[in-house]
């Protein structure tokens, strides 16, 4: 990665503006624009996020707008209400007011004199939510949006559930929220920081109870998914994710449903791609600018003409939980979806056609690919604690937070081999899983992981997916299981760009457990598949199609590391009790600001314990602790979170404590109980 320090304009920055809005509420921005602006106005861009500029986002915040803003932007880094340095609350999650606040913003700085009267828009994550939400609304001034790690389903592709299933990062991102939301603004910028804590950790939410209670696709994750109308996505859109992030479905469908959209898939984290693991990184800020360029600009660059989706497409390789690279090329579509692509089907053999293997059904064969007179393909029945080696939701770096190995699931699990492969095997977009299957509870999930299975054993996940038996007709309207009643099911597989070299194997794992990524059914299931069909995204083939730009980053953070930290991650088996456990034990140290001498600390532990055999022993417990100080001023908070379950009911406790100095200045405590309809 390469540092930039020369740049077209030079620029000036102000730490602290304030936008007021109709309501009075001031948030407040950290701008940088050419130092000429007053006299040559230029596009803005907008970032707007919960994670505090004056210090959570910082370190990437310095990377990225004096980069824009260099090439004739202003870059306008804006704390949501509620969080940082601006006033106000925050209830919730992409509320009304939220994206009110957004518009408002974008109008007042189409106003401003330094401004040519263009916005664009970006984000990650949060901020990669809300430029698409925010663009769905239409605000006039708004011209183009660059969004990073998003979603178009808040229900089916977010946080909370996939597939209809309670995502153990629901109870996870619950935690977090209560902890980043409890820290007060910077007394440098506010002298009132003190009133504003106060009144933030009198109203702070805990919202992980409230989303868990949530178990159909209802009005409340229709508000803010623009999958409801593409029709609304009028301005241009870039669209961005990565392979081992579990947002990598949101580009392809951007581009395939949104006019002159244009998506890229690398192999990250969730992480900026001039920043993200594994490599290889590329120029993403150059990427934007080039974005901004044709859309805020309207400077003929070609940017509109450039292939519809480029992905990289991963190659065989040994499994690894914190890969610095993956190994791979980039293809180029022109469009998407593409003709490059065709299906081929798989039928799933039955134990008496040959043990775990696949079949493409013949020309005599309905699509279920199974021998005349054969019922039962197999069971699924595995064990609670399946799943450790599944990875984070979003991964953020190399502590081992990726897939590993996948062969001691795939052990415990219904597999189903293909033929060992005699040429490479390219595939490109997303495999569909159909099958027949009957279960002895009424409530149960169903997860499917595509494997590259090299000669020696090991098993890498390509990718994975699954369905809340429940929500097999409507994810509307949910209905529980009728016990030995067989039924058909059909859900699609994450997207995937992967080529699995010869002499190895594809397969397909199946299991009704998933532990940590999926909070567990709340009795132990026997499913029975009785028939089923994979469809798979084969690619033609291709080479190296698109070579991006470097990666390149203006100056820094200036800062000192006053406390290193450490990270560990490990699986323990309690060989009394039998219960099997995934520890993270997180310490970010201490490091002071070299700019502004605020001094910031993170600490975090997470806990997730159960036994092979019982779903309700299923424990998690999360602790994070915010340390900010500056001379003799310091404040801490401490918020802890416990979710447990009987079979009717999710059990959700909490505390978050605050210090100022060793005074506990605030201390409450909450304890919920959901009720368990489809989970």
């Amino acid at each position: 990665m390469t540092v930039r320090t020369d740049f077209p304009h030079r620029i000036v920055e102000e730490p602290d503006m304030g936008i007021v809005m109709s309501d009075g509420c001031r948030l407040s921005a950290r701008v940088w624009m050419p130092e000429d602006a007053a006299a040559h106005p230029v596009p803005a861009v907008l970032e707007y996020i919960p994670y505090r500029k004056r210090d959570g986002t910082l370190p990437r915040d310095e990377l990225m707008h004096p980069y824009v803003a260099g090439h004739g932007y202003a870059c306008v880094r804006v704390d949501m209400r509620g969080n940082g340095d601006s006033e106000g609350l925050m209830t919730d999650e992409y509320t009304i007011q939220e994206m009110a606040d957004a518009c408002e913003v974008i109008e007042w700085l189409a106003e401003q004199p330094w401004c040519s009267g263009a916005v664009g828009m970006m984000g990650k994550s949060w901020g990669g939510f809300n430029c698409l939400q925010t663009a769905f609304l239409q605000p006039p001034a708004l011209k183009a949006v660059i969004s990073v790690c998003s979603t178009t389903d808040r229900f089916a592709d977010d946080i909370h559930y996939k597939g209809g299933c309670l995502l153990g990062e629901n109870f996870g991102w619950g935690a977090v929220m209560l902890s980043y939301s409890s820290r007060p603004p910077d007394p440098m910028l506010r002298p009132d920081w003190r009133q504003m804590w106060l009144e933030r950790l009198e109203a702070e939410p805990w919202l992980a109870p409230r989303w868990a209670d949530l178990q159909e696709r209802s009005g409340y994750w229709a508000h803010g998914s623009i999958c409801e109308d593409f029709g609304r996505m009028t301005v241009p859109v870039l669209i961005w994710g990565g392979w081992a992030d579990n947002y990598m479905n949101t580009v392809a469908a951007i581009v395939e449903n949104v006019p002159g959209a244009k998506g890229i898939v690398g192999p990250w984290v969730h992480q900026y791609p001039h920043t993200a693991v594994p490599g290889p990184q590329i120029g993403f800020l150059a990427e934007a600018v080039r974005w901004w360029d044709r859309w805020l600009k309207g400077l003929p660059n070609g940017a509109e003409a450039d292939p519809a989706y480029r992905a990289y497409m991963l190659h065989s390789e040994p499994p690894d939980a914190s890969p610095k690279v993956r190994a791979g090329h980039w293809v180029a579509e022109r469009e998407w979806p593409s003709a490059r692509v065709t299906r081929k089907i798989l039928g799933l053999r039955s134990a008496a056609a040959r043990p775990g293997g696949f079949t493409p059904p013949g020309p005599s064969v309905e699509y279920l690919g199974l021998n005349e007179g054969e019922r039962i393909v197999g069971t699924i029945a595995t064990p609670q604690h399946l799943g450790m080696n599944a990875g984070e939701f979003f991964p953020m770096g190399l502590n081992a937070e990726m897939p590993g190995d996948q062969r001691h699931d795939d052990a415990l699990c219904l597999c189903f081999d293909g033929d060992v492969l005699q040429a490479p095997l390219d595939l490109l977009g997303a495999a569909r899983l159909t099958m027949r299957l009957s279960s002895d509870k009424p409530l149960g999930f169903v997860v499917a992981r595509l494997c590259d299975v090299a000669p020696d054993g090991a098993s890498v996940r390509i990718a994975h997916g699954m369905l809340n038996l429940c929500h097999r007709e409507s994810r509307e309207t949910p209905r529980p299981l009728v016990p030995g009643v067989e039924f058909d099911v059909s859900f699609a597989i994450d997207q995937m760009a992967y080529r699995l070299a010869p002499g190895h194997r594809l397969r397909l794992a199946l299991s009704n457990s998933y532990w940590p990524f999926v909070w567990p059914s709340p009795e132990a299931a026997v499913l029975t598949v009785h028939g089923g069909s994979l469809d798979l995204p084969v690619h033609e083939g291709s080479s190296a199609e698109w070579q991006p730009p470097a990666a390149e980053t203006a100056t820094p953070w200036k800062h000192r590391r006053l406390r290193a930290g450490k990270t560990t991650r490990r699986i323990e088996t309690d060989l009394i009790s039998g219960k099997h456990a995934l520890v993270i034990e997180d310490d970010l140290g201490d490091v002071e600001n070299l700019g502004h001498g605020l001094v910031t600390g993170e600490t975090m532990s997470e806990l997730w314990q159960i036994a092979a055999d019982d779903p309700t022993s299923a424990r998690a417990v999360h602790v994070w602790e915010q340390r900010l100080s500056r001379g003799d001023w310091a404040v801490r908070t401490r918020a802890e979170a416990e979710m447990t379950c009987d079979i009717t009911h999710l059990r959700m406790k909490a505390r978050l404590t605050a210090w100022e100095g060793d005074t506990i200045i605030f201390e409450r405590s909450w304890d919920e109980q959901v009720e368990r309809r489809f989970v």
